[in-house]
């Protein structure tokens, strides 16, 4: 069993489902533009994927700049719950399985967990 956090639209995540497939998982795949996930989720999912905040951010997006995200000073809290309000500003694909929590990016991450 897989979870992918997941963005249709984006190259990247559609070959990582393609890949946790390959491998034969049975993924549960989560929309999270559709589904965002709460502040706690986000902070907890980033932890296990050996990541701080900020490199859970997706940075080129431009409501990242537009916020004034892009501020050192700008605190994990404050990133957290932007990402919570517009959950555009998260990374992906975020890939849990039982090995282990990635952000797929670059996509041969998401080797370390399969």
């Amino acid at each position: 069993m897989a979870v992918i956090y997941h963005n249709p639209r984006c190259g990247t995540s559609r070959k990582a489902l393609q890949a946790l497939q390959d491998k034969g998982y049975e993924v549960e795949v989560i929309e999270y533009l559709k589904h965002p996930l709460k502040r706690d989720a986000l902070a907890k999912m980033i932890a296990e994927a050996g990541l701080n905040v900020r490199q859970a951010v997706r940075t080129k997006e431009s409501l990242y700049t537009e916020l004034g995200l892009d501020a050192p000073s700008v605190s994990d809290e404050v990133l957290l719950q932007a990402m919570e309000d517009n959950p555009i500003l998260m990374n992906r694909p975020f890939v849990i399985t039982e090995k282990g929590t990635r952000l797929c990016r670059p996509l041969e991450v998401i080797e370390e967990i399969l």
